[in-house]
């Protein structure tokens, strides 16, 4: 049982949620317990030479230099202070550090896929580069808000890839949602006009804007995005209320960077971490969590469209310290 098992009691949904982050971050948990295990083995204490090891540990976990450091530190303090710990107690002590340190990181605002009141509909445009599972994650958005009962609308504005519409095409099909979308080559700023001026007249809850697969090192598509938000608030003045940046997990490092591209050219309010379960670079959602002063919003740990989840900082971290608590 994890320590937030302890803590909570989940009902049948959220159980099967837990079990989905649990096998979504197996091979993040192989690779990082392998490591402690060999840390601590014939070891009664937590010294140095552990300490050593747990922080290659987190580093080959892509937990990143600075987050490491800081977790180490946290540690550090800990055993200075108690005097004695036991290496039985390195789980634990991790868990509850870890879990300390992101408490001070931004927050998304939402446990469900529910939606802020006075804000319909909820403009939400989404960036990241190609390849990161942009399009998947707007159909997984598009499900589970419709599965939350909102009502949905998507706007192709990516119109420099005809494979882009075509996916996303596709995604609404199988989702049951209107989709907004012109001929490729079409400036994308008057797809995103016309998908909040078709969401605002049919009512609906919440609108999903695609845009182009945006290259980290290219100013100019960057402005690009910027004319998408002027043209988006010429319509509604307060849109778009989120600037959602996906990226993709099993890239590790790079994603990191990308991040920092990403939050540096443009005002991006929260980011979603995808193929988190085929990869054992699991822990760069701690360093995006604890670096940015940006909230995790959405994490994907699966094929299936219940697989992308509202990040859940407790519960995160429980899934990658679960094995060494059964």
């Amino acid at each position: 049982m994890g320590l937030f098992d302890k803590l909570f009691k989940r009902n049948k949904e959220q159980q099967e949620q837990k079990e989905a982050l649990d096998e979504g971050l197996k091979k993040t948990k192989e690779g990082f317990f392998s490591k402690i295990t060999k840390a601590i083995a014939g070891k009664d204490t937590v010294d140095e030479e552990v300490l050593d090891q747990v922080e290659d540990a987190l580093v080959s976990a892509d937990v990143g230099i600075a987050t490491t450091v800081a977790i180490i530190e946290r540690i550090e303090a800990r055993v200075a202070k108690d005097k004695y710990v036991g290496t039985s107690q390195l789980n634990s002590i991790l868990q509850e550090e870890i879990i300390s340190m992101l408490a001070a990181a931004p927050s998304n605002e939402f446990e469900t896929f529910n939606l802020p009141a006075g804000k319909k509909p909820y403009v939400i445009l989404v960036v990241g580069v190609n390849g990161v599972g942009k399009t998947t994650t707007i159909g997984k958005l598009a499900y589970n808000f419709k599965k939350n009962g909102k009502s949905v609308v998507l706007g192709a504005a990516d119109t420099f890839r005809a494979a882009a519409v075509d996916q996303l095409t596709i995604w609404s099909e199988r989702v049951g949602v209107p989709i907004v979308k012109k001929e490729m080559g079409s400036d994308p700023s008057a797809v995103a006009f016309e998908s909040v001026q078709s969401g605002i007249a049919r009512d609906a809850d919440v609108v999903i804007i695609d845009t182009a697969g945006r290259l980290h090192n290219k100013a100019y598509l960057m402005d690009e995005l910027s004319k998408i938000r002027r043209v988006i608030s010429k319509k509604m003045p307060d849109a778009p209320h989120e600037v959602l940046l996906v990226l993709d997990g099993s890239t590790g490092q790079n994603a990191l960077e990308q991040a920092k591209h990403f939050t540096a050219a443009t005002d991006v309010t929260a980011i979603a971490i995808t193929k988190l379960d085929g990869t054992a670079k699991g822990g760069v959602v701690l360093a995006i969590a604890n670096q940015f002063r940006i909230p995790v919003k959405y994490i994907g740990v699966g094929e299936k469209m219940e697989d992308l989840q509202i990040f859940n900082k407790v519960e995160f971290v429980d899934s990658l310290f679960n094995p060494l608590a059964k």
